[in-house]
């Protein structure tokens, strides 16, 4: 008796149901791996097929999650500071890897072509990665993910957006995952400063890979606007002012966002127009 294979959505809401990091990244490591396999062959005998994902992906018992507010703030000068920076880094990492995972599984029934989802696997492949390395670099300083608190404020997006593919895209990776692009030089000048060479490299593989991130964000957002006849920079606007509910914070990183395909005039104005971001 032959058992039938996972879809791609089944796939993706298994990794949203797991807790446990490691577990969650090695499992996203091999259904990542088993797509690409599957998407060489003709047919593919993976089919994309639908779930019903949860509505908060599993998470390990550590770390504490707080209100952003209530997360100690930590000077990165010191070693302690350098600490906190990589622990936050991996948390963001592993939201990013359920978040890819997420709009796989959540928007399986839009009719995409299938290059979107090769697009997300490959996003959530590469940020399974990405917060391996952090995790290594914590273990370097004799620390490890969940030592610290962290907050709890970045599956709001997804909560916000769970029926609302346009938004997710305009939100997820074309605000939040662009912040990362104008923030992470200055974390690498920060583990430059104290020799940590194994944390500089890590964190420049995670600046080059979000560019392509960031990139399928805008690029699906394109398409989506194309396919509807829809002005993208007035829609952009709509969805960021009604799903973000804060402003974008300057200075922005305008060589990297312009290879992901986001120009300035998509940006500036929400900066201009309501509260400044208290920080992503």
């Amino acid at each position: 008796m032959s058992t039938r294979p996972l879809t791609l959505a089944e796939m993706a809401t298994e990794v949203l149901n797991t807790a446990d990091g490691a577990a969650k990244v090695a499992l996203s490591r091999r259904h990542a791996a088993a797509w690409v396999e599957a998407r060489k062959q003709d047919p593919c005998v993976i089919e994309i097929g639908t779930a019903t994902p949860p509505l908060h992906p599993a998470r390990p018992e550590k770390p504490e999650l707080l209100s952003p507010r209530d997360v100690p703030k930590r000077k990165p000068g010191s070693e302690a500071g350098r600490i906190a920076l990589l622990h936050a880094v991996a948390h963001i990492e592993l939201n990013a890897v359920d978040l890819h995972w997420d709009i796989i599984a959540r928007f399986s029934h839009v009719p995409l072509p299938v290059g979107f989802f090769d697009d997300w696997v490959k996003a959530a492949d590469e940020e399974s990665k990405h917060f391996g390395l952090m995790c290594d670099c914590l273990e370097s300083l004799g620390s490890h993910y969940g030592a610290l608190p962290a907050h709890r404020g970045m599956w709001k997006a997804a909560e916000d957006t769970v029926d609302d593919l346009m938004g997710r895209l305009a939100v997820v990776p074309m605000v939040l995952e662009a912040r990362g692009l104008d923030v992470t030089p200055g974390m690498i000048k920060i583990f430059k400063q104290a020799k940590l060479t194994q944390a500089v490299e890590a964190l420049e593989v995670i600046y080059a890979e979000e560019v392509s991130h960031v990139a399928y964000g805008s690029k699906w957002f394109y398409f989506l606007c194309g396919r509807d006849n829809l002005d993208p920079k007035g829609v952009f606007h709509a969805l960021v002012k009604k799903y973000f509910h804060s402003s974008l914070k300057p200075p922005f990183n305008e060589e990297k966002r312009a290879d992901a395909g986001i120009p300035p005039d998509f940006y500036w104005p929400l900066a201009e127009t309501v509260k400044p971001l208290s920080g992503i």
